[in-house]
């Protein structure tokens, strides 16, 4: 597959469809695969933190969550270097449909205590059929992690969806994935909340638009701290983008 790279991390120019087939091939292929959901936050995040960034680039799949990763990638590389955003919680739902046709295991684990399963509940309604191997709150600290390791292995699932919150989960998925012995296994920050119905997402309007950013900060101010990296990765997209082209490997690519 095709990547892009933006401020130093790869992402995968994949479209939503393109993206769900990827991960069916990747479960088929058996364990040990990892997929990540990179928006911009991550980018900057990763720009501070090797081990991070390290973990992003290793990726099976890395898919562009975030409207600034689309934005970045036309600037730098032309309209069709990606074509749309590939959002984490849209992928959740995703999969839950493919995996209540092609009959995969489904695993949740984190969020609060009692989140994943609600969330599980929900989706196993709205896509009957549906098999979920198990649910766990649990948490990424490393005491914990031989008992939930042992605990998803014998659930046998062929997707593991972990919901600790970036850097966290993708740093905890990496560390084990070879204990855990599951095809795929994907970082979703929030979205369990969201489909568990603890917090809200922005609608649709805002979704087609780019905004879920802003429908985020108006609904939680706290995350104005995190937010603040928005204008700093634009300013660095645009500098790289004003430091003018460099080819390599018969690519157009562009470097500050």
């Amino acid at each position: 597959m095709d990547t892009v790279e933006i401020l130093g991390v790869r992402v995968h120019t994949v479209t939503n469809r393109e993206a769900m087939e990827r991960i069916a091939v990747l479960v088929a292929a058996g364990p040990s695969h990892q997929v990540v959901t990179v928006n911009p936050e991550f980018v900057m995040a990763a720009r501070r933190d090797t081990a991070f960034r390290q973990v992003l680039n290793r990726a099976d799949l890395s898919l562009p969550d975030g409207i600034g990763l689309v934005w970045a990638a036309r600037l730098l590389y032309g309209r069709g270097a990606l074509s749309e955003r590939v959002a984490g919680i849209d992928t959740v739902e995703r999969l839950a449909e493919m995996g209540a046709r092609q009959g995969w295991r489904l695993y949740f684990l984190g969020a609060a205590e009692g989140v994943a399963e609600r969330a599980a509940k929900t989706l196993s309604v709205r896509y009957p059929g549906l098999t979920i191997a198990g649910t766990h709150a649990g948490s990424p600290v490393e005491p914990e992690a031989a008992a939930i390791v042992a605990r998803v292995r014998a659930a046998r699932p062929d997707v593991l969806f972990v919901a600790y919150g970036a850097p966290a989960q993708d740093l905890w998925i990496a560390r084990h994935a070879e204990e855990l012995q599951v095809p795929v296994t994907l970082g979703i920050g929030g979205s369990l909340d969201v489909i568990a119905g603890v917090t809200r997402r922005a609608p649709l309007w805002m979704q087609r638009r780019g905004l879920e950013w802003l429908y985020r900060l108006l609904r939680q101010p706290w995350r104005w701290r995190r937010m603040a990296a928005l204008p700093r990765f634009a300013a660095l997209v645009i500098w790289q983008r004003l430091a003018g082209p460099r080819r390599k490997s018969g690519v157009e690519t562009y470097h500050a």
